[in-house]
């Protein structure tokens, strides 16, 4: 059961991580007309987001290898998460420009990353 978990967790965080990649690299490159679909995105966030979509596919790849070193990834993104998140919020109160949705993404992005991180220290890090 825990290795379906383990393979399951590894097919999500794949799924997760090259959508990520997908929509953040068309917002910041311009692709498929997505950027104008965005409205008002916030450049730095979008950043943060690409640069976790490869944590999520290196921590993908440690699930399936069942790798303790897959919750170092997960770490790291869920810290940049949290702090663009912060930095987000820092903004919006400055009077910064930004959608609502940016807001719930970010809130559902993060805790996503966060369950994925337990996870990996449950599954994996404390495996004998």
């Amino acid at each position: 059961m825990k290795v379906k978990l383990l393979y399951l967790s590894a097919f999500i965080l794949s799924v997760f991580g090259v959508l990520t990649l997908f929509m953040s690299s068309s917002v910041l490159f311009d692709l498929f007309g997505i950027r104008e679909k965005e409205g008002n995105f916030v450049p730095f966030i979008v950043w943060a987001n690409w640069l976790c979509g490869f944590l999520y596919l290196i921590a993908a790849y440690g699930f399936l290898k069942i790798r303790k070193w897959a919750i170092q990834p997960l770490l790291g993104a869920a810290i940049v998460l949290i702090v663009a998140f912060v930095a987000l919020l820092i903004y919006i109160e400055g009077g910064g420009v930004y959608e609502q949705k940016t807001v719930y993404a970010m809130a559902f992005r993060t805790s996503v990353t966060l369950v994925f991180t337990v996870l990996a220290y449950l599954l994996i890090s404390k495996r004998k």
